[in-house]
């Protein structure tokens, strides 16, 4: 899940650099609004023939970044990055830089860049947003708070009150979607327990290659049923497990929380079962 997109406040003419023509910005603008849109295929094509034209360009630079993580490829956005220093909005390329570091897990550099942004563009709402998350990560809950209220205070519509629910309440949702549940799936379960975490932890985000999104609402860890035997020797448990505030950011009522709870238990429980992600797609649970 990413910061709404924002198009850069531009002034060419102060660009160090040969900078874009009018008609060129156009399509820039565009594509940003397929992103928007959420067009991804679409805007990959139509920012390919830009860069055909200009290769290595920074302000194409920093367009690319963002394809790149709507594709959910941070590492492709950060390389992307390199040489977008001198592009014509330095808050955006610092915001995109630190959103890339925090879907990488590198919660320091996702900070210090965030920052950076900040020291451009003050109200840069998303930044703040980014912060409050990056500092949930790094264990200071009143620096993430802080800036959650800024972040709220420019733009409420974007970044509203966040859903509160106990942890009583929580696990009650949990406990009813697990109940909805065939019986046959819910016997197998009894060897996986469903863990609520409140945030993935740094060793399970990088435990694999490319490291997993902190936004993640929820995560099987294991081997899957269909590459089991019954000759398999004992070995730790695996577990599902849900991420509550990322349920809960995700949500704006109970009744979506509701849903969403459902959804990432039996996305989950698919790939206990095997299933991949296309599967879980046509099944509804992608």
């Amino acid at each position: 899940m990413h910061a709404p997109h924002r198009r850069p406040h531009l002034n060419p003419m102060s660009a160090p650099y040969e900078t874009l023509t009018e008609i060129e910005w156009d399509r820039v603008s565009h594509v940003w609004h397929l992103l928007d849109e959420g067009e991804v295929d679409q805007a990959r094509v139509e920012l390919g023939d830009l860069l055909r034209t200009r290769p290595g360009h920074p302000d194409l630079r920093i367009v690319d970044a963002a394809v790149a993580l709507d594709e959910g490829e941070p590492q492709a956005a950060f390389e992307a990055l390199q040489g977008a220093e001198r592009s014509a909005d330095p808050a955006l390329f610092f915001h995109l830089r630190a959103m890339t570091q925090f879907e990488l897990a590198r919660f320091d550099a996702a900070r210090d860049d965030a920052q950076r942004a900040l020291a451009i563009h003050p109200d840069l709402a998303e930044a703040h947003d980014l912060l409050s998350r990056t500092f949930e990560h790094l264990g200071d809950p009143e620096r993430a708070a802080e800036h959650a209220r800024e972040a709220r205070a420019i733009d409420p519509a974007s970044y509203p009150e966040p859903l509160e629910v106990s942890d009583a309440q929580f696990d009650a949702l949990v406990v009813e979607s697990l109940g909805e549940l065939p019986v046959e799936i819910r016997r197998k379960l009894e060897e996986w327990p469903v863990v609520v975490e409140p945030l993935p932890s740094h060793d399970l985000l990088t435990a694999g290659l490319p490291p997993l999104s902190p936004d993640l609402l929820g995560l099987f860890v294991g081997a899957d049923l269909m590459r089991r035997s019954h000759a398999d020797l004992p070995a730790s448990p695996g577990a599902i497990y849900l991420f509550r505030r990322n349920l809960l950011r995700s949500c704006t009522d109970r009744d979506e929380l509701k849903r969403e709870v459902r959804i990432t238990v039996q996305h989950e429980v698919g790939h206990l079962l095997g299933l991949d992600e296309d599967d879980l797609e046509r099944w509804g649970l992608a």
